[in-house]
């Protein structure tokens, strides 16, 4: 039998979909990250399959037990306290000790917090980067902040309470005028959002105490965004301006094809025949 990874609610338990009552239902166990919470969820939807602590201070041990119990034919369902399990949560290697065995593994999609940040963030998250917590040493927190400071692209973390004026206090003094999203309580009833330079989410936080769980969506340099748009432009325009482009940056005639082939989404034969083409009736 498979090992079934569900998602669970961030918050409101009407979030949780069919599929996954249905699954914890006709599972003959669930790994559970927390059982005294996953209770709470069973008990809302009238759930009574029985549950086995998962959690990551002994996934190691309970791994091979579970992985036998599956290839007996139980099936388990896997769970977090909340939101799709694995991401900054435990389970991975129950995953992959799954996979090694040949036990099918699938997933019952549901509520993800970071994602749902970025959709509240009004930030351009074409392209982002998902860090979850940076970790509680000062050298940990300083790795991340120094990653974020230069990441072209947007950066998605998780913080606590507790942690998080210390977290915007080193990233105003690092970058104070970049700007990010902080989601709070997300799908809860004082859910909130607020966009501002890192500065101002300091002074704002410091002037109102953080409570509740906390995403933050930190806007990128900007330097992806800039190159994405002169790529778009010169996508537009005549092929022969987009060649000379790459060309002078430095690049011989087939990289610049190729990066002309990628830009535009053709193949790099077809480039090969617009150049011909062009370089004929110039």
């Amino acid at each position: 039998m498979p090992l079934s990874i569900v998602g669970t609610p961030i918050g409101n338990l009407e979030d949780f979909s069919v599929r996954g009552v249905k699954t914890l239902e006709e599972a003959d166990l669930i790994a559970a990250e927390d059982t005294r919470n996953t209770i709470k969820l069973l008990n809302h939807f009238d759930i009574h399959t029985p549950m086995t602590a998962y959690h990551k201070f002994n996934e190691n041990a309970v791994t091979d037990e579970l992985v036998e119990k599956m290839k007996a034919g139980a099936h388990v369902a896997l769970v977090s306290d909340a939101g799709m399990p694995v991401l900054s949560d435990p389970g991975r290697i129950l995953i992959r000790a799954c996979q090694d065995a040949g036990i099918p593994v699938t997933a019952v999609p549901g509520p993800t917090a970071s994602v749902t940040a970025v959709a509240l963030s009004g930030i351009n998250c074409q392209h982002f980067v998902f860090y979850g917590f940076l970790g509680k040493s000062n050298q940990s927190i300083q790795e991340g902040l120094a990653a974020i400071e230069k990441s072209p692209w947007p950066v998605v973390i998780y913080e606590t309470p507790h942690r998080l004026l210390k977290t915007l206090s080193k990233m105003a003094a690092q970058f104070p005028d970049r700007e990010m999203s902080i989601s709070r309580e997300i799908t809860k009833r004082y859910e909130q959002t607020r966009r501002d330079s890192a500065a101002g989410q300091l002074n704002y936080f410091t002037e109102n105490p953080p409570k509740g769980e906390f995403v933050l969506v930190i806007d990128g340099t900007g330097e992806e965004a800039a190159a994405s748009d002169a790529a778009s432009s010169l996508s537009e325009g005549p092929i022969a301006d987009h060649m000379a482009h790459y060309l002078n940056l430095g690049m011989g005639e087939k990289d610049a094809m190729k990066a002309v082939a990628k830009d535009r989404g053709i193949s790099k034969r077809e480039v090969y025949k617009m150049v011909k083409i062009d370089g004929e009736t110039s």
